[in-house]
């Protein structure tokens, strides 16, 4: 716990305004909000490694971890939307590529509460940028939709993923596949990706 510990206050001291999310309230349309997280590295990589995660976990872990993420994503969305601010969206955007990427890769095996209290953090914050991105328009909530959907679609992949590795050589490659969520954050986090 105290390497994970370590990898959060790195992150967090090297992040800048590296802007997970640059395309600011360019609409709020459903397929725009199906549209977003499916453009962005960051949280493709992010919701990728909730489901690997989830799969390793094994379990309730695998319906629990990404049902508490879209639930929760929900409320930062609102929150986002409604104006309401929220401490260290950017940087712990970036902070949940490495972490979840992390969680993977070193096969972290935490109650199943306790990651759900851990994705639920990093979903509030994932929800709160979106949510703030749309345009002030009546079809924020559409967006919203779109965005939830997509996160939910991108966790699926990320179970099927983990699924089809496992099946192909357990553990091993599970981990490869986190290490590369990491080096995507960290990328990120450095402004070359």
């Amino acid at each position: 716990m105290r390497v994970i510990s370590t990898w959060i206050v790195l992150t967090l001291a090297f992040v800048t305004s590296a802007s997970a999310h640059p395309g600011i309230g360019l609409g709020a349309s459903f397929a725009a909000g199906v549209a977003h997280p499916i453009s962005g590295l960051d949280h493709i990589a992010a919701m990728t490694a909730v489901g690997l995660w989830a799969t390793v976990k094994g379990g309730r872990a695998l319906w629990v971890w990404p049902s508490t993420f879209v639930a929760i994503m929900l409320v930062g969305g609102l929150l986002g939307l409604a104006q309401i601010a929220v401490p260290f969206v950017e940087a712990g955007i970036l902070a949940s590529v490495v972490m979840l990427g992390l969680m993977v890769a070193l096969v972290v095996n935490p109650p199943v509460w306790v990651g759900a209290a851990i994705v639920g953090v990093f979903a509030l914050l994932h929800g709160h940028a979106h949510g703030a991105e749309v345009a002030h328009s009546a079809n924020g909530l559409e967006y919203i939709a779109g965005f939830l959907l997509a996160t939910a679609i991108l966790h699926a992949v990320g179970i099927g993923l983990g699924v089809s590795l496992q099946r192909v050589a357990p553990g091993p490659i599970n981990r490869i596949a986190g290490v590369i969520c990491v080096a995507v954050g960290a990328g990120l986090c450095a402004g070359v990706l």
